[in-house]
């Protein structure tokens, strides 16, 4: 089982690399852990620390659960029918770790920062799942590994761009990441890990890091080909090696949501919500419209 420490190991590569672009030294990471590990745990007068170290254990188990499915290449380590069902299902239960790891400590800031995982995975979820079926009906399968397959001739950013585009914002909104980040805000001293030090800190924002990364590794089957290299090449220049084709564009869909968090800032909640319902749920619903009617001809 090497999916773990592979989704560690692109998850830290991915926080050098925000590191870099935030000016500061790719070591960062690193150190940071080194210093987590060193402090101790922290408790609150009236907390339930088994509760909250549910929730902890709970978002990177998720993570690894959802990467799981995901064709690295021209295979799945988890080959399911319903591959798309179970990778949304464990970015649910990735939310309810939040969710659970900030109710734990009991004490105002971080209870705060977990109950707004709710509202913002509620508005998100709709578009994402909606995101994540279009290329599902276009291809007439829940299987990741069947879905790539299908994008022989042409990927399905291209022609169901809004579907990618929508995957992408969700996905950043379900792992709380970029203008998405108000469940660990600043302005709640941290929010859902306010309370938390050390180790438990550690697996929270570790988690948050791998949840990103299993989620843009789940953009490359449904929408980028999987590891099969783009149809314009020609053939296959490096045949025989579809993993390099999957790092390559788990490399570029990584960079756009690292991106997104110096592009966009972060604005309230109540915006982002109304984004979500007014705006992109029905733009999901007229892309998965389209795509069911080329199908239907």
């Amino acid at each position: 089982m090497v999916l773990a420490p592979g989704l560690v190991l692109v998850a830290g590569l991915a926080a050098g690399l925000k590191a870099v672009t935030a000016g500061e030294s790719p070591a960062t990471p690193a150190v940071e852990t080194l210093r987590l590990l060193g402090k101790q745990r922290r408790r609150t007068p009236d907390d339930d620390p088994g509760l909250a170290r549910v929730g902890l254990a709970l978002l990177p188990v998720a993570a690894v659960l959802a990467l799981a499915v995901v064709p690295l290449g021209d295979r799945a380590p988890v080959d399911l029918d319903v591959g798309v069902v179970w990778f949304n299902a464990m970015e649910v239960v990735a939310w309810f770790a939040v969710w659970v790891a900030g109710w734990g400590p009991n004490a105002v800031t971080s209870l705060a920062g977990g109950y707004r995982v709710l509202p913002l995975g509620l508005a998100y979820e709709v578009p994402h799942m909606l995101a994540i079926i279009t290329p599902a009906i276009a291809a007439g399968s829940l299987s990741p590994v069947a879905i790539a397959a299908a994008q022989q001739d042409l990927w399905y950013a291209v022609w169901m761009p809004a579907a990618f585009v929508l995957y992408l914002v969700s996905v950043a909104a379900m792992a709380f990441w970029g203008p998405f980040a108000a469940p660990l805000g600043r302005d709640l001293a941290g929010g859902a890990a306010a309370e938390h030090a050390g180790l438990d800190r550690l697996l929270l924002l570790a988690g948050r890091w791998m949840l990103l990364t299993a989620a843009a590794a789940m953009a490359v089957p449904l929408f980028l080909g999987g590891g099969a290299p783009p149809p314009i090449t020609g053939p296959d220049p490096f045949p025989g090696l579809p993993a390099l084709w999957f790092g390559v564009k788990l490399a570029v869909v990584l960079g756009l949501l690292l991106a997104l968090r110096r592009a966009v800032p972060m604005l309230r909640m109540a915006r982002f919500a109304t984004l979500a319902w007014v705006v992109l749920v029905p733009l999901a619903v007229a892309q998965a419209l389209v795509v069911t009617l080329v199908v239907l001809a």
